[in-house]
């Protein structure tokens, strides 16, 4: 026999007083295709069985609307989440033709009565439903870990309520860490203006093609010693290209004489600003003017979602002032200033200064003395003009000038490497891309600060080297600078002031309220 057409009426008609019992719903998910298939090849015994199936179906309410209640519950708690239960996911008809046939005469009903034999009469007036009622328990709504996906930590997937077990140890229960209301805009910032979703893909992202102009010096200035500002390149070093001669130099070399750099606030923001007005250079079409350390900040943002920071938002006469903030940092431990002092003093061995004779060591190493660049460039729609500290420069046969970055990095391994080239090398590539900065220079050491070997980069061919990884796409970090510049500006009203930040849970960036304009920043205007 054909296990579908068994599986119509598996009990057969044995009394005409137990109708209500002649109805048979499979809830087997390996067995409901072939009945649907079945019905459908005897058209007349399905429209007797509407009417005697009726019956049937209100008996079974009870048990069915439980289900569903249940299923829904399930449904809530996981937020969509799909389950492996033979209720959960299919609604089931009791109605349905598939699910109940009667024959059409006794011959019939007889020859499929012998199928359990003579002696199983008893087993065939056994109601099909059972008389005692299905118990229900309240539902507990877990409401702590829904956006976790259902899963709690060391536990199985579970979503009736809390485990078994206590929390091993004499330690409180969870109290929401991490997932309070405050991460839920519950209680939002009184200074809350607006917010940019991180709601685009990266694949998303990466279909679009945001154009980038070539950067093109406009001017420059010099900080020097004491901290003098001159409109010229006079703190502007050399290359020096035989760095590879200096393997083997103890970079902690000259620490006891180090000047750290200090914190100038927006006076340093001033600098450029006065560097502008020195140069006569027009901002009637310019978008935005800051520094590329901004623009280094929201390029990453695209793939580093981990790392705080903001940024002063103000608009004067169509163009949108991007200051610098620093955020508070831990205090720093000695180890952490010789680290500092490490690049520093790299930056030194990388470069040739007359004042040091042949073989002499490293002293005297300034952080404040810079020489910066000011370039105009265009991203999207949007003309920016930024200043960019450089290291050092070098020159081609012809005397063509180009710049150089130096960069300082530990010695990778096998653990570290992975790291180096998702974070370390997106940022050396975002900030010498977003200048022009042709080449990188990176001095690899040890953990006790000894120059063990370096590396010189194209920024153009960082880009190929992690493409091939898919570690990240430069055109992303574009397409994501775009969205923010298109919202940053279009959000913003003239001669007010906000604070542009990314701050936990960094699933978006906020624009609040700022009270004041840096002075720098109203002088500059008054003086256009």
């Amino acid at each position: 026999m054909d296990f579908a057409e068994q599986s119509m009426n598996l009990f057969g008609e044995s009394d005409e007083e137990e109708g209500n019992n002649n109805n048979y719903s499979n809830d087997d998910e390996e067995e409901r295709e072939p009945q649907q298939q079945s019905s459908s090849s005897s058209p007349s015994s399905s429209s007797s069985s509407s009417s005697g199936s009726s019956s049937a179906s209100s008996s079974s309410s009870s048990s069915s609307s439980n289900h569903s209640s249940s299923a829904e519950e399930d449904n809530d708690d996981t937020h969509g989440e799909v389950k492996s239960s033979s209720y959960n996911n299919h609604d089931y008809n009791y109605n349905d033709d598939s699910n109940s046939h009667y024959y059409e005469n006794d011959e019939e009903a007889e020859e499929d009565k012998d199928l359990f034999d003579s002696d199983n009469e008893e087993y065939i007036k056994t109601p099909a439903n059972s008389p005692f009622p299905v118990p229900v328990l309240p539902p507990v709504r877990n409401t702590n870990n829904h956006t976790r996906g259902g899963f709690g930590r060391g536990r199985w997937q579970n979503d009736r309520g809390p485990g078994l077990l206590p929390r091993p140890g004499p330690y409180p229960q969870r109290q929401n860490y991490g997932y309070g209301q405050k991460f839920f805009n519950s209680h939002r910032d009184e200074r809350f203006v607006s917010e940019l979703k991180f709601s685009k893909s990266e694949e998303t992202l990466a279909r679009k093609a945001i154009a980038f102009q070539e950067p093109c010096e406009l001017a420059c200035f010099s900080r020097v010693e004491g901290g003098d500002v001159y409109f010229d390149d006079r703190s502007l070093r050399l290359f020096k290209r035989l760095i590879t001669e200096d393997i083997g130099t103890d970079l902690n070399e000259g620490f006891d004489s180090f000047i750290e750099k200090k914190d100038l606030g927006s006076q340093g923001f001033g600098d450029l600003l006065a560097t502008i007005r020195n140069k006569n250079i027009p901002l009637q079409n310019m978008h935005f003017v800051t520094y590329r350390n901004n623009l280094n900040k929201i390029l990453a943002t695209a793939y580093i979602r981990h790392e705080p920071w903001e940024m002063g938002v103000h608009k004067r006469n169509g163009v949108v002032y991007l200051d610098v903030h620093k955020l508070p940092e831990r205090p720093q431990s000695e180890l952490d200033r010789r680290r500092c002092y490490w690049g520093y003093c790299f930056e030194t061995l990388a470069t040739e200064d007359p004042r040091r004779a042949d073989g002499e060591g490293i002293h005297h190493v300034d952080a404040n003395v810079e020489y910066c660049a000011v370039i105009k460039t265009k991203l999207g729609a949007h003309r920016i003009l930024m200043g960019a500290e450089m290291d050092c420069c070098d020159s081609t046969d012809d005397g063509r000038r180009f710049y150089v970055e130096l960069k300082t990095s530990r010695e990778l391994d096998y653990h570290t490497e992975e790291r180096y080239e998702r974070e370390k090398l997106l940022k050396f590539w975002i900030q010498s891309f977003l200048a022009g900065v042709p080449y990188i220079v990176i001095g690899f050491r040890d953990d006790g600060g000894r120059l063990v070997r370096t590396e010189r980069l194209r920024t153009k061919d960082i880009t190929h080297r992690v493409k091939m990884k898919n570690y990240w796409q430069g055109g992303v970090c574009l397409a994501f600078a775009d969205e923010v510049l298109c919202w940053l500006y279009g959000t913003v009203k003239e001669n007010e002031d906000y604070i542009l930040q990314f701050a936990p849970p960094f699933t978006r960036l906020e624009l609040l309220q700022a009270q004041s304009c840096p002075d720098v920043i109203t002088n500059h205007v008054l003086q256009l």
